[in-house]
């Protein structure tokens, strides 16, 4: 494992023995759209910002960022104020922005992806391990993710710059989670709902399915998929591909051939949606350019060769919902 410091935001998003969700696919009519769902957890770097801004606007894809909300204060000023349940004050295992300028040119990135429509997430605040966190211990890091969320532009030193939609779209627009290292608590499924979310994006599934319903709350699965010479599955996830190509040591020699797997494995995974049932392609990424970008090069490629096929929308999870909701209404109609 190459050595990483805690402010790179290496928000590995992957339990290694997650659990494994099922759900029951509805009937595929035949004009079903192929939905293909790319998400980010993290969302700090700001190049990588800049980056997957321009990949969408050049593929006609829109995106979910799960955002870690410690990288909306520095550790001197807010980060001293942030704790997590069950810990010290001040401590996040993804570190804290290093200044105000790159608080401020975070919120901008933010705010251009929300006017762009893109769907902004959470992924809680110091990407803590949460399964053995109670109700009230997810509902205390929510909290602080709604506050440093509503309190950006100051903490980037830029009130007065704030726009004026920032405080009803910090309020309102947080509707999906993903949980840090895909790991659930009892605690969790009901502090979400107290919460508002309207989905959870924190499962696995065997392979692409569709949302599951948990007393009334739509939750997403990333996929196991085919990957590599013996096509062994592996979760649709850039992390999850760095640990099987060189286990999580970065690799950039091999830059090239791990690009070039993944790319196959992507294009597999989609062709047979595309060909079959037309399941939803969820697909996860971090702002992290592991292996020397191979997996960053292997969406964009996937994506311009993908998002402008017949029948196919490259959507967000907010994208999603009521497209999928809509299918289920249409399909309970036609009995």
């Amino acid at each position: 494992m190459p050595r990483l410091s805690a402010s790179s935001g290496l928000a590995f998003a992957l339990a290694l023995a997650p659990a494994v969700a099922h759900a029951v696919e509805p009937p595929a009519p035949a004009e079903r759209k192929q939905l293909v769902i790319i998400s980010f957890d993290g969302a700090h770097d700001n190049r990588l910002w800049d980056k997957s801004l321009d990949m969408a606007k050049r593929t006609g894809a829109h995106f979910t960022y799960f955002l870690s909300c410690t990288f909306l204060m520095t550790r001197a000023e807010g980060g001293k104020a942030y704790q997590a349940p069950g810990h010290k004050a001040g401590r996040s295992n993804v570190g804290f922005a290093q200044s105000r300028e790159e608080i401020q040119a975070r919120v901008r990135h933010i705010w251009q992806a929300h006017q762009d429509g893109h769907d902004i997430g959470s992924h809680a605040c110091g990407h803590f391990d949460g399964k053995g966190w109670t109700a009230a211990n997810w509902k205390q890091e929510f909290t602080a993710f709604n506050t440093a969320l509503a309190n950006a532009w100051s903490a980037g030193g830029i009130a007065g710059e704030q726009p004026e939609g920032w405080a009803d779209f910090a309020a309102n627009d947080i509707k999906g989670f993903r949980a840090p290292y895909l790991s659930l608590s009892d605690g969790l499924l009901p502090a979400l709902k107290q919460a508002g979310f309207t989905y959870d994006a924190s499962l696995v599934t065997k392979g692409p399915g569709w949302p599951t319903d948990a007393v009334g709350l739509p939750r997403f699965g990333l996929p196991l998929i085919p990957e590599g010479p013996q096509q062994r599955r592996v979760i649709g996830m850039d992390y999850n591909l760095f640990v099987r190509h060189s286990m999580g040591i970065e690799n950039r020699k091999d830059s090239a051939t791990f690009e070039e797997r993944t790319l196959d494995a992507y294009r597999k995974a989609f062709q047979k949606e595309y060909g079959g049932n037309r399941i939803p392609l969820q697909l996860g990424f971090h702002f992290v350019e592991m292996n020397g970008g191979a997996y960053w090069r292997a969406l964009d490629r996937f994506l311009t060769e993908t998002c402008d096929k017949p029948d196919v929308a490259c959507v967000s999870y907010a994208q999603a919902l009521p497209m999928i909701q809509n299918e289920k209404k249409a399909d309970r109609s036609a009995f």
